[in-house]
């Protein structure tokens, strides 16, 4: 199926205008840097630090701007006016994720600059960045699609907060508590060990497990996004 640019184009836009009048939004994008601009003055210098604040920024950004977006449409009861629209499924998603995707990339680099962050390899980094925003943004758009409101929207994004950011804690409680084990398989921690494996001067065959991993989180993460949007369709 063709997708028109044109539609795209014009969602991204009424996403920008949106975002741009939702100052509550607006601000939560603000937190990350400010929190990187802290850090780059402690002298905090360690992969776990400096990946706090990137996995936050996700579910910050990503994760939590995209649920709000896509919840306000539904709130405001536009969505609905989406889905019947000319535009296809491929060009909503595409055009829904696109504004998310560049603030998501824009905030990433300014918190790698304020924490002067230089990657060993940063071409392995920047592809798993690319697929964990890819994962977060379909997060949000799943988020999204559940809640009716913006407030529902931000409560349900809590527990992914937590999850991807405080989560990145648990491996370290791992050898005590065995089944937290699990933990070693989310995202965010996937992340961290690409991070580190970077810095001991792998190559990209030895991430690959871990590209893959999170490769599959957004595979699941988009399937499922896809069946609930079929679904608000004929809801």
């Amino acid at each position: 199926m063709n997708i028109s640019m044109k539609r795209v184009k014009a969602i991204f836009m009424k996403d920008y205008k949106e975002f741009s009048r939702n100052m509550s939004i607006s601000i939560v994008i603000l937190m990350t840097p400010l929190l990187s601009l802290f850090y780059g003055k402690t002298g905090d210098n360690t992969i776990d630090s400096y990946y706090l604040i990137f996995n936050m920024t996700f579910v910050m950004v990503a994760t939590y701007v995209q649920s709000c977006l896509i919840a306000e449409e539904r709130e405001k009861n536009t969505l609905r006016a989406l889905i019947l629209s000319p535009a296809n499924i491929q060009e909503i998603l595409l055009g829904k994720s696109l504004f998310t995707f560049c603030t998501t990339f824009f905030t990433m680099i300014l918190c790698m600059i304020l924490i002067d962050y230089s990657p060993a390899n940063i071409s392995i980094i920047t592809v798993a960045m690319l697929l964990s925003t890819l994962f977060y943004i379909a997060l949000g758009t799943l988020i999204g699609l559940f809640a009716k409101s913006v407030m529902e929207a931000s409560v349900y994004s809590f527990p992914a907060i937590l999850i991807f950011t405080i989560g990145t804690f648990v491996r370290l409680l791992s050898e005590q508590y065995p089944i937290l084990k699990i933990a070693h398989y989310l995202p965010n921690i996937q992340l961290v060990d690409i991070a580190l494996k970077v810095e001991a001067g792998k190559g990209f065959a030895n991430v690959l497990p871990e590209l893959s991993i999170i490769l599959l989180w957004f595979i699941i993460a988009m399937i499922v996004t896809v069946i609930v949007y079929k679904k608000r369709m004929v809801d």
